[in-house]
Order: C-alpha cells, then sequence, then structure tokens
C-alpha cells in the first residue's frame, strides 16, 4: 500500500509530501491543491499504464483537463520538469518519476524517468484502479457500453458503465468479481451478487429501491430502472429519481467490486445526496477502507468526514490509525490524525467550522433585534 506521496513542482508545490493510509481524506479550501494531489497520482497511473510509451496526455485520459504543458509548472521551478515520488512503509520500494515539459504550448508531458519496477497498486488492470471523478454522469435513459473486456471493466471515471457492469454479472457474463467480498456485504441481505448487494447499499445510502440494469442484445447501449419498494412500486426512469441515485450508485458499484490491495479515489462523494446520506457513504467508505482497499477521497463534506469517523469507532471496520485527513488551508496544508474515539486530533481554523461562525452571527444578530 503507497503511504507517502511527494510533489516536486507541480502546480501549487514547490516540494511537499503527503501521508498516505487505507483511508485518506482530502478537504479544505476552493483552490488550494486537493485536486492536483489526485491528477498526481493519474499521470503516474497513466506512466505505468504505457511503460512503454515516452509520453503522457494532459487531457483526455481519465478526463483530465490540464491545459497546456506550461501552466503546470511551479513559478519557482528552475528546470522545466516536475517529479512525483512513491513510498511503501515498511519495504525499499521507492518510486521516483520525472516529467519533462517538451514546449510551453505542449499538450503532454515527457517521462524523463521511471522506476523499472512500478508501483503495483498502480499497475492492477481493470476495475483494481478506480477513479471516480466530480462531475459524474447525471440521469439517463441510455449509458454508453464499453469494448472492455467484461473481466475487466470497471464503473468508468464518470460511472458511465455502472449498468453495464451491474447487468454483466447480472447475467454471470464475467468470471472475476463477481460476488461481493464478506466485509462488503450488507446485512439487509444474504445474497452476495454485485446487483443484490449495490440494491441493498443504495436503499440505506440514498432511499429504498430496487435496481433493475440490462444490456440488451444488438444495442450498443445499456439502461438502468428502478423501483420503489413496497407493494405499489413502479418502474422509475432515472430522470425520474434525481440525481443523488446517479451520482451515489457508481461510488457504491465501485466500491462493493474492490478486492484488497486496490485503488478507489473518489471526488466529492457527497454529491446531491441528503445530509444522511452524505454520512452513510462516508461510512460505507470507511468499510470498504478497512477491507484491504486504499481509499482516497476528496470531499467538502463534514457528514462524509463523520460518517467515516463513526467507521472507525462503530464496529471497528477501520482502525485510527488507518485513516488521516489533509486540511488545505490558506497558508498550510494540515495533517489530521483520528483517535480511536473517532476525535481529531487538531482543528485548524477554517476546518467544518462555518455552522460555528454562521451560528455565531445568527446570535449576536437576534440580540441587536
Amino acid at each position: 500500500m503507497i503511504t507517502t506521496l511527494g510533489i516536486r513542482n507541480f502546480k501549487c508545490f514547490s516540494d511537499a509530501e503527503f501521508a498516505l493510509r487505507p483511508l485518506t481524506v482530502l478537504t479544505g479550501l476552493n483552490g488550494s491543491g486537493k485536486s492536483t494531489v489526485v491528477q498526481a497520482l493519474l499521470l503516474v497511473r497513466q506512466a505505468v499504464q504505457s511503460p512503454s510509451s515516452e509520453m503522457i496526455q494532459l487531457n483526455g485520459p481519465y478526463r483530465l483537463a490540464l491545459g497546456e504543458a506550461q501552466e503546470l509548472l511551479h513559478p519557482a521551478a528552475q528546470q522545466p520538469e516536475f517529479g512525483v515520488r512513491l513510498r511503501a512503509d515498511g519495504t525499499d520500494a521507492d518510486w521516483s518519476y520525472r516529467f519533462g515539459i517538451p514546449s510551453e504550448r505542449a499538450l503532454h508531458l515527457t517521462v524523463e524517468a521511471s522506476p523499472s519496477q512500478p508501483p503495483p497498486e498502480l499497475d492492477r488492470s481493470g476495475s483494481g484502479f478506480t477513479y471516480l471523478c466530480a462531475e459524474r454522469l447525471g440521469p439517463r435513459d441510455l449509458l454508453s457500453v464499453s469494448a472492455e473486456p467484461p473481466d475487466e471493466l470497471g464503473v468508468g471515471v464518470q460511472g458511465e458503465h455502472t449498468a453495464q457492469v451491474l447487468a454483466l454479472r447480472q447475467e454471470r457474463l464475467t468470471t472475476r468479481r463477481l460476488t461481493v467480498r464478506e466485509p462488503l456485504r450488507h446485512p439487509a441481505s444474504n445474497v452476495p451478487l454485485l446487483r443484490n448487494q449495490a440494491e441493498a447499499w443504495a436503499s440505506h445510502i440514498i432511499r429504498p429501491l430496487q435496481i433493475t440494469a440490462q444490456w440488451a442484445p444488438g444495442i450498443a447501449a445499456s439502461t438502468i430502472r428502478f423501483k420503489e419498494t413496497g407493494p405499489y412500486g413502479e418502474v422509475i426512469r432515472p430522470a425520474n429519481t434525481g440525481f443523488g441515485v446517479s451520482y451515489a450508485l457508481p461510488v457504491i458499484v465501485a466500491g462493493l467490486m474492490t478486492e484488497p490491495g486496490d485503488i478507489l479515489i473518489v471526488e466529492n462523494p457527497e454529491a446531491h445526496l441528503h445530509p444522511a446520506g452524505q454520512s452513510r457513504l462516508g461510512r460505507f467508505l470507511a468499510q470498504v477502507a478497512g477491507s484491504g482497499v486504499q481509499v482516497i477521497m476528496e470531499t467538502h463534506s463534514d457528514h462524509v468526514l463523520n460518517g467515516a469517523r463513526l467507521g472507525v469507532v462503530e464496529e471497528g471496520p477501520l482502525s485510527s490509525h488507518q485513516a488521516i485527513v489533509h486540511y488545505f488551508g490558506r497558508e498550510e496544508i494540515v495533517p489530521i490524525e483520528l483517535t480511536e474515539r473517532g476525535e481529531l486530533t487538531t482543528w485548524p481554523s477554517g476546518f467544518f467550522d462555518q455552522i460555528e461562525d454562521d451560528l455565531g452571527r445568527l446570535a449576536r444578530a437576534r440580540r441587536r433585534r
């Protein structure tokens, strides 16, 4: 498992190092570098996936839109290159990548140096490495299908293949990741198949519903439909269920498909969810991390964070030393540990304190009336 990420001369980071745990939470102010951490990992993933290539794209793969190469260089950089370094504690493993900028207007980077053996966590095939971006697909009557081998297919960067993934496993057209591992099964369902478990978790996190996913023969598209539970439940098109289901379901399915050693990166898991659902999704992701998966999430939700904290103190799927929060503030980045009681070891200014600020202002305003 990757335990340290170093970034040099990339965007806002001249020289920065981040501790990574089974559960790593990136949170803080807008434009403070959270997405840059994720982008550094995605660039290395590109280099790992194409070891014979001497260049990696800045726009396109993983829906990256980084623009021109020169825009990525830190202002204080002495050379037109930047580096990403990964380490794993307890081993001699140390993977260093150096990316060059061929010209100011270039839309790619050159790989100037890379290790002889890549980090195994970033070299996993198919859904062994999953990145779900913040701009996931909203409700769609039809979803795209992928030509990837069924055993290698994941939910996609935007969740665009979620219906196909569910349909393939419902029809037993895959041999890998057909069922959900025991540590991730929901107690409300004793059926380990992916669709049944996704349905149970979605009902718990979002609202009670049943899921039907199909990939019809002769049509290069997949469909997903929902049904309210109960005797009078009717089939509902995605457009009539709201964005919460479409945004959260890929996160749930991706988490349920994981195996020990996988990496799951999720941006804004809280999008379009009620606060209760945000908390439950945070708790779910903590459970995924506690099952041997490395989960990195970027969030602006204290509900997601608090749900993850519950994962430390309730039933213990995740121990306190397996989680870390990095708060990206105006002047510095503060690492925050968790205690065995789910408490945070420090609470820097600006860290999820807006509700206290607003309530204080409301109280003072009422006193003035």
